[in-house]
């Protein structure tokens, strides 16, 4: 009776392990160094086997697509694409311990059940909001691109003075949506409610915009900022002879670029705008970042010597975009011969190497990493507003802002300001460190004090 009631009971166990479901949702918390963003699958499962859609909610990131997803005896892999990404754990109930890979490098990484939950950002207006807001559409002929936006417009009938909000680096939507923080929606909110009209948009090729993103360069997303222009000049109740720009990031490039040749804009912000050519922004960046990591030593400062000597190799062809199979053989070779003489270097393997080859030979990082602001900015006649952070780690505060306000001596303006904000961070957080790590773990989108500064500024110069 004994031996039965125990095979009994050992059935049991295996009917209930067999009954147990991978599919739903999994969230984990990625840590790769200084960035630490949640990473979420949907896994559901089809006649054929097992289907995947990835998140990163974080970076606002959603519905990636799993090109593979299989569970043999246990173990998941899924495999995505585009970026070439792997995560492979072994499954137990309600826990999955695994590696994520991408690049060439891998992280620990658990998946628990459940979506992460909602992050709080008290700074988020919600509606119903006190003035008009109105979705656009944008086209930019020249390029055969539309992009989708999002028009404010304070209360009342009149000519309203306008500004366009222009986002920072990589695929962003028309609220810069980042680690749940939406900062254009909160700078829209504060300017519209203040009597100015503002219109932010999708980026190409991201969210609901037309075109090929990846394509882009700084220099194509200056054309879209001036069909933005354009199209704020079409509308009644907008004043056509005052309309701003407020630049976040690369976007604090692009709007000097664009006021330089368009005699109309009435005033400009840069919110962490580069004054300095991007070869330099980007190792600075990566040096500050590392030191304030607390991991640097010499493998980190010989990563930044291999990034100095690749890059250079980019920004000295002058006909680079031209010659893109010719740059590849001569980044491959390069980074072949250092190799040798840097361990960190070597371990990471042949995939480091064609990643970083393929990031470095992008059109849009061509662009960036020789494009200098001083001429662009040194043609600006309009007022100029450009604001830091102390604890930027990105755009470093001192030699950027000393930059800007340089080149715009020399071109003869005197109507710019300068203007650097203590313990704020490159999003313009209050903050401790100034790493990107810290970003989601802030409630504050964008410190008011900073905000309201901004604010006064834009009204007193579109008023």
């Amino acid at each position: 009776m004994r031996k039965v009631i125990a095979t009994a009971g050992l059935l049991w166990v295996a009917l209930a392990a067999s009954a147990q479901d991978i599919t739903g949702d999994w969230t984990g918390l990625l840590k790769a160094g200084a960035i630490q963003v949640h990473i979420v699958f949907h896994i559901t499962r089809q006649d054929t086997g097992y289907n995947a859609l990835m998140d990163s909610p974080d970076q606002g990131v959603n519905g990636i697509p799993v090109a593979s997803a299989r569970l043999v005896d246990g173990r998941l892999t899924l495999e995505v694409a585009q970026p070439k990404i792997e995560y492979s754990g072994e499954w137990r109930d309600s826990l999955i311990t695994g590696t994520f890979r991408q690049a060439g490098l891998s992280f620990p990484l658990e998946m628990r059940r459940g979506m992460p939950a909602a992050p709080v950002r008290p700074q988020t207006p919600v509606r119903p909001y006190p003035y008009v807001e109105e979705e656009v559409r944008i086209e930019n002929k020249g390029a055969g691109v539309v992009l989708a936006g999002t028009l404010t417009l304070p209360p009342g009938k009149g000519r309203f003075p306008a500004v366009v909000l222009i986002t920072g680096s990589g695929p962003q939507d028309r609220d810069e949506s980042l680690m749940g923080h939406k900062p254009f929606l909160v700078i829209a909110d504060a300017l519209t409610r203040r009597g100015i009209a503002v219109l932010r948009y999708d980026d190409r090729g991201t969210a609901r915009s037309t075109g090929d993103f990846r394509k882009a360069t700084t220099a194509d997303f200056a054309t879209d900022v001036e069909a933005a222009v354009a199209y704020l000049k079409t509308r009644k109740e907008v004043n056509a002879r005052r309309i701003g720009l407020i630049g976040h990031s690369e976007g604090g490039i692009i709007a000097p670029l664009v006021a330089s040749r368009n005699g109309d804009i009435r005033c400009i912000v840069l919110l962490a705008g580069p004054g300095l050519r991007g070869e330099e922004i980007l190792l600075s960046q990566q040096q500050l970042i590392g030191q304030a990591s607390g991991g640097w030593g010499k493998p980190a400062q010989e990563m930044v010597d291999v990034n100095r000597g690749a890059m250079d190799i980019i920004v000295r062809d002058s006909l680079r975009l031209e010659h893109a199979d010719t740059i590849k053989q001569q980044l491959a070779a390069y980074f072949e011969q250092r190799s040798v003489q840097v361990p960190a270097l070597k371990s990471g393997g042949p995939e480091v190497v064609r990643a970083a080859i393929g990031q470095l030979t992008s059109p849009w990082m061509e662009y960036f990493l020789a494009y200098d602001p001083a001429p662009a900015l040194e043609r600006v006649r309009c007022p100029v507003l450009a604001m830091a952070g102390s604890k930027d780690l990105q755009v470093p505060p001192e030699e950027n802002l000393v930059a800007i306000g340089r080149a715009l001596e020399k071109g003869g303006n005197t109507h710019f300001e300068v203007k650097e904000f203590p313990d704020l961070n490159h999003l313009f957080q209050e903050c401790t460190t100034g790493l990107p790590g810290e970003y989601a773990k802030i409630e504050q989108t964008f410190a008011p004090a900073a905000l309201e500064f901004m604010v006064n500024w834009v009204v007193k110069q579109c008023k």
